[in-house]
């Protein structure tokens, strides 16, 4: 069997293109024991993966030039030779960006069809829920009438960390970078969102937090940065979950330098990766289900459809195109 596959066809400078994507036919190999055929049914384009597309080292291995890229997955069996999943069952697992491919059964996680949509496993009920849900309760740990400010907050991750904030009690500040993005912000229920192109960041943050920051969670980095830094309150906790706003640079911007901030107020900065909670994923997806459920998290997707969108969808991160989690719709 064939499938059609894209291949990381060179590694960026600066920003990526459509020129680093290249889509080939490749031949499937037969099933052994123990693997199943998957149709692609969602596939998840992440700001990470930008860093993979690199060759610096990381806390994961970079693409291979001319091998396929790979992520997050939500997948069908379509033939199966693993008992524990018989044809029809919905998986997840970090997969290439194939419309089929051959994966063993131990590697993948089968979700349910009716606890909420199935892509909601690459976002809400996935990676990006559980960043938010490990970076905010167990770094930031947020109290309740504490101030937190998360960067980014219209994104996947961002969205949910402001929600799980207000469940802890906390007033809750986000930065978007669109008009539209910041009335969905209060919808959401956060006390205050700040358009960052059009506004003074740093007056604003200061009139939305006149008694200081408590909590900040970083998706961006970079001026934002910056200004929640010269409000932070004593003994304030920073998750550092992403920089996006420096991804794409050839050369690393120079800013202020914040230790003597950090030292005065003797605030927590820890950097953090999702995987370092693997052991404690169940207990995430179960606890962001519940709320789910009981209708205390809202959530939201930009879908693309089309197998031949995904370059232009992962592409469209940088501009900034999508609210919620991005995700591709396959099949």
């Amino acid at each position: 069997m064939k499938t059609s596959t894209i291949l990381l066809a060179s590694r960026p400078q600066g920003e990526p293109t459509e020129a680093q994507f290249k889509f080939e036919t490749r031949e499937l190999p037969a099933l052994n024991s123990g693997e199943v055929l998957l149709k692609t049914r969602y596939v998840s384009v992440d700001p990470y993966m930008r860093g993979r597309m690199s060759s610096a080292k990381s806390y994961v291995a970079p693409f291979e030039v001319g091998e396929p890229i790979a992520g997050g997955v939500v997948a069908e069996v379509m033939e199966s030779q693993a008992d524990q999943l018989p044809v029809g069952s919905l998986v997840v697992g970090n997969l290439p960006w194939q419309e089929y491919s051959v994966a063993p059964a131990q590697s993948l996680q089968q979700i349910p069809a009716d606890q909420a949509p199935i892509s909601y496993y690459l976002g809400l009920l996935g990676m990006t829920g559980l960043t938010a849900y490990f970076g905010l309760l167990d770094i930031c740990e947020p109290k309740p009438g504490e101030t937190v400010v998360v960067s980014g907050a219209a994104g996947a991750v961002g969205m949910v960390v402001g929600q799980l904030a207000k469940i802890k009690g906390a007033q809750v500040i986000g930065t978007a970078g669109t008009d539209e993005k910041v009335a969905y912000l209060k919808e959401l229920g956060f006390d205050e969102a700040i358009n960052y192109k059009t506004a003074d960041v740093p007056a604003a943050l200061a009139a939305a937090a006149p008694n200081g920051v408590d909590c900040y969670f970083d998706n961006v980095g970079g001026p934002i940065t910056d200004a929640v830094y010269d409000l932070l309150n004593k003994h304030a906790r920073i998750a550092v979950c992403g920089q996006i706003s420096m991804y794409n640079a050839t050369e690393v911007p120079m800013g202020p330098r914040p230790e003597g901030k950090l030292l005065k107020t003797s605030t927590k900065l820890q950097g953090f990766i999702v995987s370092d909670y693997l052991s404690r994923w169940p207990e995430g997806v179960k606890q962001l289900g519940e709320w789910y459920g009981q209708g205390k998290l809202q959530f939201e997707e930009t879908v693309t459809e089309g197998f031949d969108q995904i370059p232009a969808a992962f592409l469209g991160l940088f501009q900034g195109d999508n609210t919620g989690k991005a995700v591709v719709k396959v099949a």
